[in-house]
């Protein structure tokens, strides 16, 4: 399913405020309205922006069953706009992966990375039918990290067999103890427009509390993450950037094929070796981190 006709689905259902419904379906969606505060794992506090509605997490996971989607059970919220003419969808994600450290920001080799990926798509390429395999592009927006703001962004672009184009984009903020993935579905026409609408309307009105920001971190009770700001950016795409798509051609490809994901991912990480999980990490209390309350 391309994005236009899967954010139509979307676009369709009929919004009173309060619920959305699509045609036939038998659960309603409970659609918060702009102005509210909500707050998110615990950890995080979201203000919904005007014109914008959002869904939490349970009704956003049921959405996404909805219209077909895979939910990755990470999903902490979705934004979309009242207005039919915007055509973006923004999920928030949240993964406890552990502190990352960000020491290898000027290490960063965003063409190494891109042709890791090359090469691991291919590789599975070789598994698939000719009409179900897909291209890397290049990027469209190379990985760059804020050290100010703990902010890493970058956006990956790839074709189908039958040259369609798709991409998504993921802005993710690190905190104490994981990371946030803001993930804008779109298109490339409209990509910088939207991403616009990401930092000054979205991201402005979501906060980390205190206690859970990057800086927070304690190396002597928190959980390190085995992996840096690279292994990040490998982890974040594959079938996750397909599913946010609503490419669900591709998505039931791989559902028939999951060990083809994992092909891609090899041949992704294979350069990377120590470099990418080699470096040491601080001691971690271990009893400390279980004692600590869940959230």
């Amino acid at each position: 399913m391309k994005k236009r006709a899967w954010l139509s689905i979307l676009m369709g259902m009929t919004i009173s405020f309060g619920t959305l419904l699509p045609a036939g379906a038998e659960d309603k969606l409970n659609w918060v309205d702009s102005g509210t505060k909500v707050e998110m794992e615990n950890k995080f506090l979201f203000t919904v922006p005007q014109e914008m509605v959002y869904l939490n997490k349970e009704d956003t996971i049921k959405m996404e069953r909805q219209v077909g989607e895979i939910p990755t059970q990470k999903e902490i919220g979705s934004v979309m706009p009242k207005d039919e003419a915007e055509e973006w969808l923004l999920y928030m994600e949240y993964d406890e992966s552990g502190h990352i450290s960000d020491d290898e920001q000027n290490d960063i080799d965003a063409d190494e990375l891109l042709q890791s990926y090359k090469d691991g798509t291919e590789e599975a390429n070789e598994q698939r039918k000719p009409e179900d395999r897909f291209h890397v592009v290049g990027w469209n927006v190379k990985p760059v990290y804020d050290a100010t703001t703990h902010e890493l962004e970058y956006s990956m672009l790839l074709e189908t067999a039958q040259k369609e184009k798709f991409l998504n984009y993921k802005l993710q903020v690190l905190t104490r103890t994981g990371y946030v993935s803001f993930i804008l579905v779109t298109d490339q026409e409209h990509l910088e427009k939207d991403k616009q609408t990401l930092r000054t309307n979205i991201l402005k009105n979501f906060t980390v509390k205190e206690g859970h920001r990057y800086t927070d971190f304690d190396a002597k009770t928190d959980k390190v993450a085995e992996y840096g700001l690279t292994g990040l950016i490998l982890g974040g795409l594959g079938l996750a950037a397909a599913k946010k798509l609503g490419l669900l051609a591709l998505i039931l490809a791989f559902a028939k094929k999951g060990w083809v994901l994992i092909i891609v991912l090899i041949g992704a990480i294979a350069k990377f070796g120590k470099k990418l999980f080699g470096k040491k990490q601080p001691a971690i209390n271990q009893e400390a981190d279980e004692e600590k309350p869940s959230a």
